[in-house]
């Protein structure tokens, strides 16, 4: 008991803690080494993809916000597609006559969309932006700019999340300032372990269709290109806004959705497991999204009780790690109740969102075994922007 206790808090440690540690340091010396040189103005022709599943109230404000990006309107390509949507999307995109629209009847799920979208895609980039984001008008200048070096295969962008919607939009904004260290890091030591849907481009002819039931496409997708020897670029002065969860709940359908996701990920991205010949990818893969996403759930849940038997049996500071646990877990549950009722979680935000993402593991585990976890999702509930 004494030495599965200590390796799953070691473990549990270095998945949250010592890895940002590892790679914080390993990112700055990396920097050190040297500066890339400016490249000249790269503007070569792009097209952004928008899918859409009715979301015919946000459409047009998308539109306008893609329309208005800065970069010459001739070699920029707007498409959407609406595959599945029963409301107003098409009135609503015949106001922009300079978008291309595609839709079918049949909902096939994002995936499916987007292997659609691609067979309309005759320029040598693509990007791909959900409807509920709006970009910084340089996004497209900042994502195709890494392209002028032939090993990036793939560019994401930043997800940032506006400031509102209490202890869901407070989590989740606090999540994603903390993933957007890990990300930025990954990428300066050797590529992003994972792109961002809400806003990420790719070599056209790297594209491969996906599965049509793919969960995480934009992560399956940029994966497999970093396991085809290119690089994934983190470009974090390209972003894409968007409203937090509406409440908890949605917050927590959401990371189910996206743990469901990941299993299925593991499950067809097997080879990056092997550390020969990149270990440093390997490294970066397991450390980041694996242990996340599988081993460290269920050590962090195995933890209490082998905690409770060693305190039982020896006292001290078992006892005392105990006491920490159940604290840390009752601030959690305190948190939830507050936030259920429209009050701020406060500091007990950290042990709240902590906990959501771990159970959300097991719930999303569940899911996938069962196949219950369908490609063409409910979308969740965003708090409205302000």
């Amino acid at each position: 008991m004494l030495t599965l206790f200590w390796l799953a808090a070691a473990i549990v440690f270095y998945t949250y803690v010592g890895y940002a540690l590892l790679v914080g340091a390993w990112a700055a010396l990396r920097r050190q080494q040297g500066t890339t040189p400016p490249t000249p103005a790269f503007e070569p022709p792009v097209t952004l993809i928008v899918p859409a599943y009715n979301e015919a109230d946000i459409l047009a404000e998308k539109m306008r916000d893609c329309l208005a990006l800065d970069y010459p309107a001739d070699r920029l390509r707007l498409l959407v597609i609406t595959d599945g949507s029963d409301d107003a999307s098409g009135a609503v995109l015949a106001g922009f006559p300079g978008v291309r629209h595609l839709h079918q009847a049949a909902r096939g799920g994002k995936a499916a969309a987007e292997n659609r979208a691609m067979r309309h895609v005759d320029t040598p980039f693509v990007i791909f932006t959900d409807c509920n984001t709006l970009l910084n008008p340089a996004a497209v200048r900042y994502l195709v700019a890494p392209y002028a070096d032939v090993r990036v295969g793939a560019v994401s962008g930043e997800k940032r999340v506006r400031a509102e919607g209490g202890a869901a939009g407070a989590g989740e904004g606090l999540y994603w300032r903390y993933e957007s260290f890990l990300k930025r890091c990954d990428s300066d030591i050797y590529s992003l372990m994972g792109a961002a849907g809400e806003l990420v481009s790719f070599r056209t002819e790297l594209f491969a269709p996906l599965e049509a039931d793919t969960i995480l496409d934009d992560f399956v997708q940029s994966m497999r290109i970093v396991a085809a020897g290119y690089r994934v670029v983190y470009e974090p002065r390209a972003y894409a806004l968007e409203s937090p969860s509406f409440s908890l709940a949605e917050e927590m359908k959401r990371k189910v959705r996206i743990s469901a996701g990941g299993w299925q990920a593991m499950s067809r991205l097997t080879g990056l497991l092997r550390p020969w010949p990149r270990p440093v990818l390997t490294l970066l893969y397991v450390s980041h999204r694996v242990l996340r996403w599988s081993l460290t759930p269920a050590l962090l849940a195995l933890a209490l009780p082998l905690n409770a038997a060693l305190a039982l049996r020896y006292g001290g500071l078992y006892a005392v790690l105990l006491a920490g646990q159940v604290a840390f877990y009752g601030a959690a549950a305190l948190g939830w109740w507050q936030a259920a009722r429209g009050r701020s979680a406060g500091p007990l935000l950290v042990p709240l969102y902590f906990t959501m993402m771990n159970v959300a593991v097991f719930q999303g585990a569940a899911r996938f075994w069962r196949r219950g976890q369908s490609a063409a999702w409910d979308k969740a509930r965003r708090a409205a922007a302000t």
